[in-house]
């Protein structure tokens, strides 16, 4: 059901809901006026959460020539599928170059789907009752939408759909509910990004749209908005949603201030064409969304606006606006608040439609003209804010105090952010003096470390988080410190080369660089693995090097033979004195083994290996085994790239 209800909710919104197939990239916001009452809680996102909306997820496919969407609650926003925006953003959208938050003055607004094409639809909805005994109600969300374009069906492309259900009677509203997608649409304000590959992008900037609700006193009605890539699952859509926090039922303007000029009534969002009539609709007073009357007309009077919708996108109306002479402007600078250098301020409140607002001091301030402007003050700050009528009546004063306070966060390290333990080097971390001060370690807090100055004891990332009297809490930046312990040195077994052929060589992986010294018969002393050639044995100090600094040097011999030689002793004692306890191949002339393989008489695998380093110890299992004659396998690669292959036997004594 909530589908159907989607498309009629479509229709009804202003023309830059009406987006045509594109590039599916929509941003809506939306507003519920009802005659002065108080809109459903969070309605408008202004909590910054999803709080009683709902939230869902799921595909896009079609059947036939029908889109279907098919959506599962996803009890809970779900990432890059339901994305909040918060104010003091200044992100834009990558493709239209719009803001994502709602320039409409709202605190929050959400984006619903991404750029990850897949078949992927989501969608948000929520519920509401509309006042009792008021049938003059309606809806305004503004939106702004960006889809790919492909050369689809219209069933098949990206789009926003739009759902409205009056629930208690399970009925779609049917001039509130459509599907917007960016080509095969009447609806205008696309653009073309100049951001695509091969695939156009369109966009629609934000725009407003109204769904007018009324006769649905007392009913529980839903709003539900989706977004779905297109059926292939090759191309994108999603939307930027908010609603409005002013309820009302009337229109804008519709009440104005007994000292005003002149009075601007603006009808409802989202239509093609306004026509404008005295109350007996003989006489035309003007086109267009928003009409001025100059001097202000008697209170009590009539007028008549007839609207008429883009093809396929809502319902011919005709509806009336009552103006009275009872507008009560209150100005509202919002609570003083604290600014400490990092996060800007919010002041003021959400806008009202039809006032103009005005702040002073205008230093510090985002946008003076504007309800609720950001608030960014050097210096502790008293800010007035004027609301009056856009005729000029019914002037309010308001004032805030934004108390400007900073923390000095730099942070010094005194000696070595990486050093070696034992060598003498140290590191010491030092904040400017403040009130309160909590060391913290890879993000949690060290015990007792309240002092401007901490020495650093283990490797990891740190900061401090500082507190002035006035209650600014900021974070230093983190700080890396890595110690380390010196690695003991290892001698390796001898390598044996066939004379003048490459033999590859390999050292330890330690630290970030190595160097052979001496730096001859090898291809690069710098490299862990190099390949060695000569006719005469060499031996090297291998000097590997942390990032800290601490050195380790190795040891390794290389003898030259003049062919490949490959021996495996008749008998081993696993005795663990230290003499002959393991049964392994002595390889000379050998790049790499293959398999060296041990058998007892009656076949079975007692163990496996592919290094001349490792051997067998006799045991077998957790068993050590009894003394008997086995059998050995071994095939391995010379230096000179021939494969060999040896068998034999030895004897286990106990």
């Amino acid at each position: 059901m909530h589908h159907t209800i989607t498309h009629y909710l479509t229709r009804q919104w202003s023309d830059s809901f009406l987006l045509p197939l594109l590039t599916a990239a929509i941003f809506c916001c939306c507003g519920i006026t009802v005659n002065g009452q108080s809109c459903p809680a969070n309605i408008d996102f202004e909590t910054g959460s999803f709080a009683n909306w709902t939230c869902w997820v799921g595909r896009t496919y079609a059947d036939g020539d029908k889109n279907v969407i098919s959506l599962n609650n996803s009890f809970g926003p779900v990432y890059n599928h339901h994305t909040m925006y918060s104010a003091g953003t200044t992100e834009q959208d990558p493709f239209g170059g719009f803001p994502v938050l709602c320039p409409n003055g709202s605190g929050h607004s959400i984006k619903l789907g991404s750029t990850e094409a897949g078949g992927e639809a989501e969608g948000v909805s929520y519920d509401f009752t509309v006042p009792p005994y008021d049938n003059s109600y309606s809806v305004t969300f503004h939106y702004a939408v960006v889809f790919q374009s492909p050369n689809h069906h219209v069933y098949e492309q990206p789009r926003m759909e739009v759902e409205i259900t009056n629930v208690t009677d399970n009925s779609v509203i049917g001039c509130g509910t459509f599907s917007y997608i960016a080509v095969g649409t009447s609806l205008p304000g696309f653009e073309v990004s100049n951001v695509t590959d091969t695939i156009t992008v369109l966009y629609k900037k934000w725009s407003a749209v109204t769904v007018d609700l009324s006769g649905n006193a007392g009913k529980t009605i839903r709003l539900f908005f989706k977004t779905a890539d297109c059926t292939f699952r090759r191309h994108f859509g999603y939307a930027y949603i908010d609603v409005d926090s002013d309820c009302s039922g009337s229109f804008v303007g519709a009440a104005f201030c007994r000292g005003d000029s002149l009075v601007n009534i603006t009808g409802p969002a989202g239509y093609a064409s306004y026509t404008w009539y005295d109350s007996a609709l003989t006489h035309v007073l003007g086109e267009g969304q928003t009409i001025t009357l100059k001097p202000p007309p008697v209170s009590g009077t009539s007028i008549a606006l007839k609207v008429d919708p883009y093809d396929g996108y809502g319902c011919q109306k005709t509806l009336r606006a009552y103006l009275k002479d009872t507008l009560q402007v209150i100005a509202d600078a919002g609570k003083d608040g604290l600014y400490c250098h990092l996060d800007p301020i919010q002041i003021g409140s959400k806008p009202k439609a039809g006032l103009t607002y005005k702040w002073f001091p205008y230093v510090g301030l985002s946008n003076p003209e504007i309800s609720n402007p950001l608030a960014t003050p050097a210096v502790s700050t008293r800010y007035i804010v004027t609301a009056s009528s856009a005729g000029g009546g019914c002037i309010s004063y308001d004032t805030v105090v934004i108390t400007s306070s900073s923390i000095d966060t730099s942070l010094t390290l005194l000696g070595k952010s990486a050093f070696c333990i034992g060598y003498g080097d140290s590191a010491v971390l030092k904040i400017k003096p403040v009130q309160n001060v909590q060391w913290y370690k890879d993000g949690i807090s060290i015990n007792g470390s309240m002092d401007i100055t901490y020495h650093v004891a283990a490797s990891g990332a740190y900061n401090a988080v500082l507190k002035n009297a006035d209650g600014c809490s900021l974070s230093t930046a983190k700080q890396a410190i890595v110690m380390e312990q010196v690695i003991p040195p290892v001698t390796y077994p001898v390598k044996y080369a066939i004379i003048n052929l490459l033999l590859p060589l390999e050292a330890r992986k330690i630290g970030e660089t190595v160097l052979w010294k001496p730096a001859v018969w090898l291809d690069n002393p710098t490299s862990y693995t190099p390949d060695f050639k000569s006719a005469t044995e060499q031996q090297y100090a291998i000097q590997m090097t942390t990032a800290a600094g601490c050195i380790t040097v190795d040891t390794q011999l290389v003898k030259t033979v003049k062919n490949v030689e490959i021996y495996v002793p008749a008998a081993f004692t696993p005795n663990n004195d230290g003499i002959n306890d393991l049964l392994r191949p002595i390889i000379r002339g050998v790049k790499s083994i293959r398999y060296f393989r041990i058998f007892n008489r009656a076949g079975n695998l007692l163990y496996e290996t592919v290094t001349d380093r490792a051997g067998w110890d006799g045991i077998y299992r957790g068993i050590p085994q009894d003394s008997q004659t086995l059998v050995w396998v071994l095939e391995c690669t010379g230096v000179d790239g021939h494969i060999f292959q040896r068998k034999g036997t030895s004897v286990l004594l106990r």
